[in-house]
């Protein structure tokens, strides 16, 4: 039983590892911010069933949040660092538009 338990939880702790990674894509200059979430966020974010693309928190629901949380990722979302500038601006922009705030 020890075993079984210790092998789901590194299992568990592997793939949060595996998503807490650093990508190195950086968008074209004039990519949409439709564009950069199609190419990159849909690979974990997938729209909800009202069409929504994300539920953001309170504390997440402006501009400034959204860039700093893809350019520096947390345990289990991915860092975009090379998401700047007005690409994400346009990034947030299209996030906030198109997410409802829990």
């Amino acid at each position: 039983m020890k075993k079984i338990t210790l092998l789901l939880a590194t299992v568990a702790l592997t793939g949060l590892i595996g998503c807490a990674k650093t990508d190195n894509y950086t968008p074209a200059a004039t990519a949409s911010g439709e564009e950069i979430f199609s190419l990159n966020c849909t690979k974990c974010h997938k729209p909800n069933t009202d069409g929504s693309v994300l539920m953001l928190s309170a504390a997440m629901a402006n501009k400034d949040a959204i860039i700093k949380k893809v350019q520096t990722g947390s345990m289990s979302m991915t860092a975009f660092p090379n998401i700047t500038g007005e690409p994400a601006d346009r990034l947030a922009e299209y996030v906030l538009s198109n997410s409802r705030t829990k």
